[in-house]
């Protein structure tokens, strides 16, 4: 059952951005105060045992759990999180002892959120953890990341303590997409989807909350593809702006690459990218693509690349609508391959010689 989005309550003291209707419904079950009679009639009040918030990488499923947790945890009689009591003060630092976080790790036990696994280890200390009784707050929070990413030994044996959970513990679950979980799993939880955030709303947030310059501010917004933690991230990294420019130069010596020069990046790129690095490439790429088709349509208000719009007219002007928009097919169809195949050096090798050829009249552009 997804919440009313016609339910409205304030979210000033929670610095989630564009997910209003998941807001709201989990603020009407922290909050201490008495609910409008038309609320009551639709909320069910005091928190379920298990939620689940589904939604794309990086666009504030962490954030929001963390802010519930927050939100559970405190004891503030007028409103929650109040940020400023004992139980907020300890969640701000990380030191809550009724507050755990589980992530996933690699074989050696470090967290890695992109290729780690939640691993049956870590499954027995939730159940050893769940058994003892808060030691300060009249709950016990437990907020598990990228469960898309759980062997099957850590779902299972998750799964039984969802099924009886004592009355104090409340599990926090994200992932991508249910379909990539035990059903049974799904079927104990309280789902919330999140949607990608607006562009405008990105935009804003990174200069009211963040400080960002405003051009810098949109320019993040738009690639971010509705992804609030990649904006703010990106933001907190400068290099990471050079490194995007980086791949958008090799996209386009590709471009202009004879058959034997993008042979030996395929292999070079297949050995030096794991995971979902090689995504974030092609995500990269594809947005560069969409781009060009944009302004070939007469639609360069669109654009990502909104600091490039002198390469992407250019390049525009060299290449045939036909042949940008077959290649973003050819983009769209290796990414899936890449999710089911091992066989990524075969995969790049195609897409990369299926890159279009720019004409003798396009000229690089000096960044």
């Amino acid at each position: 059952m997804q919440p009313n989005s016609t339910e409205v309550v304030s979210t000033s003291h929670w610095p989630v951005y564009g997910q209003p209707i998941a807001v709201h419904f989990l603020q009407q079950i922290t909050q201490p105060a008495p609910l409008p009679a038309a609320i009551q009639q639709n909320t069910t009040r005091g928190p379920r045992h298990a939620y689940l918030l589904l939604g794309p990488r990086q666009v504030g499923k962490s954030s929001l759990g963390r802010i519930f947790a927050q939100a559970l945890l405190c004891t503030d009689p007028a409103q929650r999180p109040c940020g400023v009591c004992r139980h907020c003060q300890l969640m701000q630092r990380g030191t809550h002892p009724d507050f755990r976080l589980l992530q996933p790790v690699s074989k050696t036990g470090e967290v890695d959120r992109l290729g780690g696994t939640l691993r049956t280890e870590q499954a027995a200390d939730v159940i050893h953890a769940v058994a003892l009784r808060p030691m300060e707050a009249r709950h016990k929070v437990f907020l598990i990341q990228d469960m898309h990413q759980a062997n099957d030994s850590f779902a299972n044996k998750l799964l039984k303590t969802l099924e009886e959970p004592p009355p104090t513990v409340i599990f926090c679950l994200t992932a991508l997409d249910r379909s990539a979980l035990l059903p049974t799993v799904v079927s104990r939880c309280q789902p919330l989807e999140l949607r990608p955030v607006a562009t405008q709303t990105i935009a804003a947030a990174l200069v009211e909350h963040w400080q960002a310059e405003p051009q810098k501010a949109e320019l993040l917004a738009r690639l971010a593809n509705g992804r609030m933690g990649w904006a703010v991230q990106q933001l907190a990294q400068p290099e990471a702006q050079n490194a995007r420019l980086a791949q958008l130069q090799t996209l386009w010596q590709l471009m202009r690459a004879s058959a034997l020069e993008r042979l030996a990046l395929a292999e070079r790129l297949a050995t030096s990218l794991q995971g979902e690095q090689l995504f974030e490439l092609l995500e990269l790429w594809s947005t560069w693509w969409r781009d060009l088709l944009m302004v070939q349509s007469g639609c360069i208000e669109a654009c990502c690349n909104i600091d490039q719009i002198a390469q992407l007219q250019q390049q525009a002007q060299s290449l045939s609508a036909a042949a940008v928009r077959d290649y973003l097919r050819s983009l769209q169809r290796i990414d899936g391959y890449l999710h089911h195949t091992i066989n990524v050096r075969l995969a790049l090798e195609v897409l990369l010689l299926q890159i279009p050829s720019l004409g003798a009249n396009a000229k690089p552009t000096t960044h």
